[in-house]
């Protein structure tokens, strides 16, 4: 297998992925050594999503915290001081429980068998379709890795502050395309953002008063983030990312970017740059071409970094290395 290239940013480091590096992965990995597996992750989705709605959101953003940094080798997942979960960007991933509670599940019926990476990309899809989008049917076969740094999350994952010329970057860098950012974004219709998220699109004065300072975002709906963002509100405080409808994967999200209601930063500038906006238009009248569109970047996602057999392992419990 193609060895990753890792490209030194000063004191961080940029790693390029060969293009959709899944071809060790297959639709039937696990029919014989675990057929139940996929639908025992369904279900333990499922159920937990129907106790709390806000993890589909939660299981999507774990894969793409995943998969940007070391690849889809759930290096997220590991526990310690210095590893990427420790990184603040990290602090506010959840659905780890969901993921546990799965590969707990499958220890029982398949013994070191199924990847934690696997888990995590198969979660990520069902939340997806609970959620109301597509079914999408992805490969399996990734091996867990073995390492997990701090210093190599901030320059492999985008910020909610970056230009579109910065995310093209990341992208590319991973092997995606233009296309796959304006299509990956949409995961944003799902999903909730802390108030520091978007905090630069605002400004506060000496008295305490908040005032747009990004001339691109919708009046009104500048103003209702003021006042669930209040100056010096609670950290916990979050906002929904799509305000329509916060908690089905469909093309709202497009629809608001349209209006120019897009949360963050990053989400705006889809609409106002001229390389990304007839796509964005397109999805907001078009749900289907959106869902089937949706379903081939998804793969190319889930298939970024896969590790080799000599580079990852199977863990027994995701949170360690064996």
């Amino acid at each position: 297998m193609e060895k990753h290239k890792v490209f030194f940013l000063g004191f961080f480091c940029l790693t390029l992925f060969p293009a959709y590096s899944y071809s060790s992965l297959s639709f039937e990995f696990y029919a014989l050594s675990c057929p139940t597996a996929e639908f025992m992750v369904k279900n333990t989705v499922r159920s937990a999503s129907s106790m709390d709605p806000t993890l589909p959101g939660k299981l999507l953003r774990l894969l793409f915290h995943d998969c940007f940094v070391e690849g889809c080798d759930a290096s997220i997942l590991l526990e310690g001081n210095g590893t990427e979960r420790s990184d603040p960007a990290n602090k506010s991933l959840g659905g780890f429980s969901v993921i546990e509670s799965a590969k707990r599940v499958l220890e029982i019926f398949c013994p070191g068998t199924v990847s934690c990476a696997d888990i995590i990309a198969l979660a990520a899809r069902d939340a997806v379709e609970f959620a109301g989008g597509p079914n999408v049917q992805i490969p399996t076969g990734r091996r867990d890795g073995k390492l997990s740094l701090v210093s190599n999350v901030r320059s492999n994952i985008v910020d909610t502050s970056f230009s579109i010329d910065q995310m093209i970057n990341i992208f590319s860098a991973k092997g995606l395309s233009l296309d796959d950012l304006v299509i990956l974004s949409g995961a944003h219709t799902i999903g909730s953002a802390h108030c520091n998220a978007f905090s630069d699109r605002f400004q506060v004065d000496s008295k305490g008063n908040i005032s747009v300072i990004d001339t691109s975002l919708d009046r009104e709906y500048a103003a209702e983030l003021t006042k669930q963002c209040p100056a010096g509100a609670n950290p916990s405080i979050t906002v929904k990312n799509d305000p329509q409808t916060p908690q089905l994967f469909d093309n709202q999200y497009y629809k608001d970017l349209s209006a120019h209601k897009g949360l963050f930063q990053s989400d705006s500038v889809l609409f106002s740059d001229g390389r990304t906006r007839k796509r964005v238009m397109d999805f907001a009248d078009d749900q289907n071409s959106f869902f089937q569109s949706w379903s081939q970047s998804f793969v190319r996602l889930a298939g970024l970094g896969i590790k080799s057999v000599d580079e990852g392992e199977i863990r027994a419990s995701c949170s360690v290395t064996n």
